[in-house]
């Protein structure tokens, strides 16, 4: 069993057993019926994924590897809000007739701000203050940006990286770390979605600032599950798990602006069946 199924596992029995159930409450989300979406969930989930012992995808089922990495490039390295610059459907209820989803995720990871040592956007600044000065302690990106919050399609659900350098006595490199802060995640849906793209960022982002990836920290303020979910959830972690998988990066690509999903080698992925047509609350 890879610690990712033991994580996703202990977390999604945590919630049905000792979650707060929303049925009957005044709720945002609602099923294409029309019909109100409730939730079983927890507060302040926090589950840790050491990439230097595994990649933590889940095999339980399969999560798309590659897709995920995509729409990570989409948001971090295309910087793009236009589903047409995606190679996945997952964002297309929420985009207009041109495609857009507002001032939204890439949309503000792209936007430059003036620092007193030049003018970065938030990307460029992270990659910048690596190379500068890697113990600093102010290396973040946000993208919940209250002004523009009326603009966008959708709030942002992992809006936040918090990114810290260590180093391992004994190492001759240094070893990046990061935390992701997401407000809001759909547990079946989007966990192992989000929680790979997310490891795929810190591979890519450290191998370009010559650093090895270290330990992803999710923090997750409103982990739910739906109520439409939960028998798909209960059969689910019923399954018998495999071992991770191994993950590999081209090792010549130095360049953040060079990594696409094919710099990605994925090896030994054995997983059990896809579920297929999850309902998604809107």
């Amino acid at each position: 069993m890879s610690k990712a199924d033991k994580l996703f596992v202990s977390m999604c029995r945590d919630i049905l057993d000792n979650g707060t159930d929303t049925q009957g409450e005044a709720v945002r989300p609602h099923w294409p019926d029309g019909t109100p979406a409730y939730t079983i969930k927890k507060f302040g989930v926090v589950n840790r994924y050491n990439l230097q012992e595994e990649f933590p995808a889940l095999t339980l089922r399969k999560t798309a590897i590659k897709l995920a990495i995509d729409e990570i490039l989409w948001i971090w390295q295309k910087k793009s809000n236009n589903i047409n610059d995606l190679n996945s459907h997952i964002w297309d209820e929420w985009a207009d007739p041109d495609g857009s989803i507002g001032k939204a995720y890439g949309y503000q990871l792209g936007v430059k701000h003036k620092y007193k040592d030049g003018e970065f956007d938030q990307v460029d600044r992270l990659l910048y203050d690596l190379k500068k000065t890697p113990f600093s302690r102010r290396m973040l990106t946000n993208i919940y940006n209250h002004a523009d919050l009326h603009e966008m399609n959708l709030y942002p659900c992992a809006f936040q990286t918090i990114w810290n350098v260590t180093q391992k006595k004994g190492d001759d490199k240094l070893t990046l770390n990061m935390v992701l802060v997401q407000r809001s995640q759909d547990v079946l849906a989007a966990n192992n979605w989000n929680v790979v793209q997310y490891a795929a960022l810190l591979m890519m982002i450290a191998q370009a600032s010559d650093m090895q990836a270290g330990e992803l920290m999710h923090v997750i303020a409103d982990a739910h599950i739906y109520d439409r979910h939960v028998p798909l959830i209960e059969e689910l972690i019923s399954r018998k798990p495999f071992k991770a998988p191994k993950v590999t990066l081209d090792p010549t690509i130095k360049n953040f602006y060079d990594f696409t999903p094919d710099s990605f080698t994925i090896e030994d992925y054995e997983t059990g069946e896809q579920i297929k047509n999850i309902p998604i609350a809107i």
